[in-house]
């Protein structure tokens, strides 16, 4: 490649990969975590599921419950299993009833628990987990500048991707296999850098379309809506078939008993391996009440086997259906496709855990291509008012980055000792998150930055199954012997990460040690 086409590629990589740097650190280390978003909801509320996307509420009794407290008559209602956790989301509609009460005039969103029945808030039933998951989208600003930001970022990651594997195109196999760790400092970040960038570069490719498909999404559309559709936004989600059918208000009451089990369980018969996760009932109570059951085959049977079922309840007649072993659209493929690899969800702990490894290894991609930078500029040549605001950048930006590691072990056992909801985690992690960071800063040590991350991360680590197991009673050997799958693997989760880490930590501060001897 001649110099200037490279001089080109080359900035434009350091560039756009310095000015994202931080914030793509966050996602990757928030979203690394976000693969075991489900295994954290449970841990943290003493629950062991079955591991399936079938809703198992019983959905009769579930909205008597409901009825008594939110009065449901002509209301749509929707039960979705998002995850896999012991309660299940509920959509309340306005009621199109003129004459309902007040409350009911509004929508709102709740969970139920599918044992208990008992309904909870959103805010009061916030969980660590879901927090980490949100994060890793940057949820917590405000909408919609939150997703947008994740978004852009993922778009701009793809940007430093490309010209990454461009710039380094020619020494890609030969560094790959090359890695100096008693080198020169530069060569080190270098050689760290190249291979577990190559390691990393399809999970990377792949997290940065799908991320920037999904945040940026809405903009990427809209001249489409603009141009093809005149606006008409409603018509376009239909097509793309994220819109609902409608039924008609009749405000007639419903004056025969019905059961929305037998309408589930009709679709589960038409259908072998099919799991339902959402019900879907239109004007509840009304004459014109519908049913809409819809899922996908198991990922075993097929991978996009999407279908649904609708009933007419004043009749049980089936009015319509969407056959899963049918040949899937492009339009659905396309959209189940980019769900399922961007949640690695498909594949068990196996693929989970390979997530989460990879996630972690861009995090270190991240922070050494900014310690190449940072050495890079450490010259003699360079004016010292320079040379000193790039350390102050790269200190406040390893700052911020790795005590994500502490502040996110701590919260763990914070969660279990302290309380929970969302105030409580919003106010325990930012300000934590923001106490450690400044003292990073404060402390002007980059080296003692890394240690005492990483120390304190093992540490928190080490403590998380032991207040686990005094908090609840469910010890490692307890969770084992009751097969609690969720319980047992965050725990023993953290023992293994904190132990990786710890030993980490101890072979940097041996490393340090031994060069201190040699230049004496």
């Amino acid at each position: 490649m001649k110099n200037r086409p490279y001089n080109i590629l080359f900035h434009t990589h350091t560039i756009s990969g310095i000015i994202i740097s931080a914030v793509l650190y966050v996602i990757f280390f928030a979203g690394s975590f976000s693969f075991f978003r489900d295994e954290i909801v449970n841990w943290e509320r003493n629950h062991t599921v079955e591991y399936t996307d079938d809703m198992t509420l019983d959905i009769d009794s579930a909205l008597i419950a409901l009825d008594k407290q939110h009065k449901l008559y002509g209301r749509d209602v929707e039960f979705r299993k998002y995850n896999i956790e012991q309660r299940v989301g509920v959509s309340l509609s306005a009621s199109k009833d003129s004459l309902a009460p007040k409350e009911t005039n509004v929508s709102s969103y709740l969970s139920i628990d599918t044992k208990e029945l008992s309904n909870h808030t959103y805010i009061n039933s916030y969980t660590l987990g879901e927090f980490l998951y949100r994060l890793h989208f940057l949820a917590q600003i405000p909408y919609p500048f939150g997703y947008y930001l994740s978004g852009f970022i993922a778009f701009f990651f793809l940007f430093a991707i490309i010209t990454g594997i461009l710039v380094h195109w020619n020494k890609i196999v030969s560094n790959f296999y090359q890695f100096r760790p008693w080198a020169k400092l530069k060569t080190l970040w270098t050689d760290a850098h190249t291979a577990l960038g190559v390691i990393g570069l399809p999970f990377q490719f792949v997290y940065a379309v799908t991320g920037a498909f999904f945040m940026i999404k809405a903009i990427l559309v809209a001249p489409s809506v603009m141009l093809l559709y005149d606006g008409n936004q409603t018509k376009f989600y239909e097509d793309l078939g994220y819109a609902h059918p409608h039924f008609n208000f009749e405000n007639n009451t419903l004056s025969t008993n019905f059961s929305i089990n037998t309408f589930t369980q009709k679709t589960k018969e038409l259908w072998k391996d099919f799991q339902v996760s959402e019900i879907h009932i239109f004007n509840y109570g009304d004459t014109n009440m519908h049913v809409l059951v819809s899922g996908h085959l198991n990922y075993k049977t097929k991978f996009n086997g999407m279908g649904e079922a609708i009933y007419k309840v004043s009749s049980g007649e089936l009015i319509s259906k969407k056959e899963p072993q049918l040949k899937t659209t492009y339009l659905e493929g396309v959209k189940n496709i980019l769900y399922r690899i961007h949640y690695g969800d498909y594949g068990g702990y196996a693929l989970k855990l390979i997530s989460f490894i990879l996630g972690i290894i861009t995090c270190v991609v991240i922070i050494s291509g900014v310690m190449i930078w940072l050495v890079a500029r450490d010259k003699k040549h360079i004016p010292e008012k320079k040379r000193q605001f790039n350390e102050w950048l790269v200190r406040i930006y390893l700052a911020i980055c790795l005590s994500m590691y502490p502040i996110t072990g701590l919260s763990f056992i914070a969660v279990k000792t302290l309380g929970n909801g969302m105030p409580f985690i919003y106010r325990f992690y930012f300000v934590g998150w923001l106490l450690i960071s400044l003292f990073f800063i404060i402390k002007k040590d980059n080296k003692f930055t890394t240690k005492s991350s990483l120390l304190l991360g093992s540490i928190f680590g080490f403590l998380i199954p032991i207040i686990n197991g005094i908090t609840t009673g469910n010890w490692i050997w307890t969770s084992y012997l009751e097969n609690k799958q969720q319980i047992l693997f965050i725990d023993t989760f953290w023992l293994v990460l904190s132990f990786l880490t710890f030993i980490t930590y101890f072979k940097i501060k041996n490393k340090q040690a031994i060069k201190k001897l040699a230049t004496k």
